[in-house]
C-alpha cells in the first residue's frame, strides 16, 4: 500500500498528536497518524451475541480467521468467553478454546493475533502460544493482568466497562458518559504504566454498549475525538451492536451498513482500530476513509486522467 508523503492536509479532524509513535504489534508496525487497522472478530463460543456459535468449532474458527486475513484484516481478535451476562467459564476451558486456535493461525500467518479475555492466566497462555495483544473488556481491573502484560512483549487494549464480566448491570447511568469514560481510561492507562507496561503498548477502547445504553453509545461515537485526545490509539468496537440495531430498527444480521457508518464516524474522529465482524466491507470503508483524509493514495488513477473523459 502506498501512502501520501507530500501535500497532505494539516492534522485532519481526529488525527493523533504528531508525537504519537509508530506502534509495533507482533511482526507489524502501524503508523496510526495515517493508518486504520481492521480487527476481525472470531468467537470460539457457543453463545456469542452476533455469530451465535458459527465459529465455535475449532476448524470453523481457524478457517474464519484465515479468511479474514485474506479479506484484509490486520488483527484477528479471538474470544473464548463472552462479556455478556451468563454462566462463568472455567479458565481451563477458555484456554482450551483459544490457545489451539492461536497456534493454528500462527502456523499459517504473521497477522497480529489478539485475545479477548479478562483472565490473567488465559492471557499468559495465549501470549506463550503466539498472541500479540490482549483485549481486556474489564480495563485491567485485575492487577494480575497488568503484571502478565508487563512481563511480556504483548500490547493491551484497556476497555471501559462497569460490571463484572458475565453479570447483569441494570440501567447504567452517567452524568457525562464521555467524561466518565475518559477519566476511567486515563486512570487505568496510568495504572498500567505504573505496573511496567510501556505506553507504546497501550490501546484504549471506550466500550460501546458495554454497560451503556444506545444514547450513551451514540454520544461516545459523536464525541470520539475527546477520547482520541488522550493520545493513545483508540479502538472502536461498534460492529453489529445493539445501539446500531436500536437506532435503525434492524436485527443482528441486518446491521452491516449501520455498523460501517458508525465505524467511519469514529475514524473521522480519531479511531485507529475498528473491531468488525464483516471484514471485507470494513476494510474498504477504512481504506476509503484513509484516502478521504489524505492518508493514502488511491489504488490507481484513471478517471478523467487522459485525453478523453472516461
Amino acid at each position: 500500500m502506498v501512502y501520501m508523503t507530500a501535500s497532505r492536509p494539516t492534522r485532519p479532524t481526529g488525527s493523533l498528536p504528531e508525537n504519537t509513535p509508530i506502534r509495533t504489534l507482533g511482526a507489524h508496525a502501524f503508523d496510526f497518524s495515517k493508518r486504520v487497522a481492521v480487527m476481525a472478530v472470531v468467537n470460539r463460543t457457543p453463545d456469542s451475541f452476533y455469530d451465535r456459535g458459527s465459529t465455535f468449532g475449532f476448524d470453523s474458527a481457524v478457517a474464519a480467521a484465515l479468511a479474514a486475513v485474506a479479506d484484509g484484516a490486520d488483527i484477528i481478535d479471538i474470544g473464548g468467553a463472552p462479556f455478556a451476562p451468563g454462566p462463568e467459564l472455567p479458565v481451563a476451558d477458555e484456554v482450551d478454546r483459544v490457545v489451539p486456535v492461536i497456534a493454528a493461525i500462527r502456523e499459517s500467518s504473521d497477522v497480529v493475533i489478539s485475545v479477548d479475555t479478562f483472565q490473567p492466566e488465559v492471557a499468559r497462555r495465549s501470549i506463550e502460544a503466539g498472541a500479540d495483544l490482549i483485549n481486556d473488556t474489564t480495563g485491567l481491573r485485575n492487577p494480575e493482568m497488568a503484571t502478565v502484560i508487563a512481563d511480556s512483549s504483548a500490547g493491551i487494549v484497556i476497555t471501559h466497562s462497569l460490571a463484572a464480566p458475565r453479570t447483569v448491570y441494570a440501567k447504567p447511568s452517567y452524568r457525562d458518559v464521555v467524561g466518565e469514560v475518559i477519566e476511567f481510561l486515563r486512570r487505568q492507562a496510568n495504572m498500567a504504566i505504573d505496573a511496567g507496561i510501556p505506553p507504546e503498548r497501550i490501546i484504549l477502547d471506550p466500550g460501546h454498549d458495554l454497560n451503556k445504553n444506545t444514547m450513551h453509545s451514540l454520544e461516545l461515537t459523536r464525541r470520539f475525538s475527546e477520547i482520541a485526545a488522550l493520545g493513545y490509539p483508540v479502538l472502536a468496537a461498534v460492529s453489529n451492536k445493539d445501539f446500531v440495531g436500536e437506532t435503525l430498527d434492524r436485527k443482528r444480521d441486518d446491521r452491516v451498513a449501520g455498523s460501517l457508518a458508525a465505524a467511519v464516524v469514529a475514524i473521522m474522529n480519531g479511531a485507529r482500530i475498528i473491531r468488525m465482524h464483516n471484514v471485507r466491507p470494513a476494510v474498504d470503508a477504512a481504506r476509503m476513509t484513509e484516502a478521504i483524509l489524505g492518508f493514502r493514495d488511491p489504488a490507481y488513477l484513471r478517471h478523467n486522467m487522459g485525453e478523453r473523459n472516461d
